[in-house]
């Protein structure tokens, strides 16, 4: 979808249409969610706090968050896919990769396809959405950028390698930008560029990611659509209006945290067994630190106790300015044998 959670906004509060808004919140702590076109033609982009985006543009209009109207937006279009293929896995509300070589329709053109979904999309929900059309998931993702908004890119098999050759190295979903900043310290600033290094040199160079870059400029990608991907983790974290450096202040924002996770954890009746706290301090870098244990943790109070535990181990990681909390490693059931557990007290 384009702009996805701004694009809501503007269509149903028809005086916003045509201005640059970014939805989040405006005060000194904030964030911004997502913003409009309009908005980004001034540099503002999603995750980026408010008061940049602020000085970026002055006229900029900060409007608050509707996920419960974005998840029903983004429940719409889900059925629209799947009026074509069961083959859907979502990466967000606004994304999703679809698997249409068998299609329910017997159409035989994936392009076709695209372009009578992102038709359905704009009738049912008067929003665009931007397409990406080829033979595997990375060469979609990275083709549904390529003519956003509101449009359409097909990679055809003899077109693939010749088109990574010449793309800027930033523009490799799964290339962020410290990532591509390293690589044009090292000549690689395009595909062709990366396609000269050997996979032994990209290992040692970035570790097992570098086997994931070696195959990608290639056009190399089995991985299939997956409708039943399953959540490795759960998190919730709040961005403090005002630096905290108070150790009771932050067990209590921490208790807060811990509540919410531990909500979703029940809600879902999955848990995990490793906790991590997130932390980032006033200069806005962050930090994690990290606890695993041999058992799925099935009580608020452990993840609560355990976060403070990781805190008090980062005392030197003050004033804060955001803290978090994240389950991971979760399990669906207990796993055939395991470790035991004795009580020695």
């Amino acid at each position: 979808m384009d702009a996805f959670y701004a694009s809501v906004e503007q269509r149903d509060h028809p005086e916003l249409r045509g201005k640059p808004i970014a939805v989040g919140s405006g005060n000194k702590r904030g964030v911004v969610a997502a913003a409009s076109y309009e908005a980004r033609k001034f540099g503002v982009r999603s995750a980026m706090a408010s008061v940049t985006a602020q000085r970026l543009c002055p006229p900029l209009i900060f409007v608050k968050a509707r996920f419960e109207v974005y998840r029903q937006v983004s429940q719409q279009i889900r059925a629209i896919f799947e009026e074509y293929t069961d083959l859907v896995e979502p990466l967000s509300l606004d994304e999703a990769y679809l698997d249409v070589t068998e299609n329910k329709k017997g159409i035989p053109s994936a392009m076709r396809i695209a372009m009578e979904i992102r038709q359905k999309i704009r009738e049912q929900t008067q929003l665009t959405a931007s397409a990406g059309v080829s033979f595997n998931k990375f060469l979609a993702k990275v083709a549904s950028d390529i003519n956003k908004p509101n449009g359409m890119k097909v990679i055809l098999p003899e077109e693939a390698e010749a088109f990574l050759e010449q793309l800027p190295i930033q523009k490799f979903h799964g290339i962020g930008k410290v990532t591509a900043a390293r690589m044009r310290e090292m000549g690689i600033h395009t595909g062709a560029d990366l396609k000269k290094w050997a996979l032994e040199d990209l290992l040692r160079e970035f570790g097992k990611v570098g086997d994931y870059y070696y195959h990608i400029v290639r056009a190399e990608d089995h991985r299939e659509v997956n409708p039943h991907r399953v959540r490795k983790s759960v998190g919730a974290e709040r961005t403090f209006l005002d630096d905290l450096d108070d150790p009771e202040e932050m067990r209590e924002k921490l208790d807060y945290i811990a509540g919410v996770v531990f909500d979703y954890l029940q809600k879902k009746d999955r848990y995990g067994r490793t906790v991590t706290l997130k932390i980032k301090t006033a200069d806005y870098k962050s930090h994690t630190r990290s606890k695993t244990f041999v058992h799925d943790l099935r009580d608020r109070e452990t993840i609560y106790h355990t976060a403070c535990e990781l805190l008090e181990g980062s005392a030197e990681l003050r004033p804060v300015r955001l803290l978090g909390i994240t389950i991971s490693n979760l399990e669906d059931e207990a796993p055939p044998g395991g470790q035991l557990e004795f009580d020695f007290e």
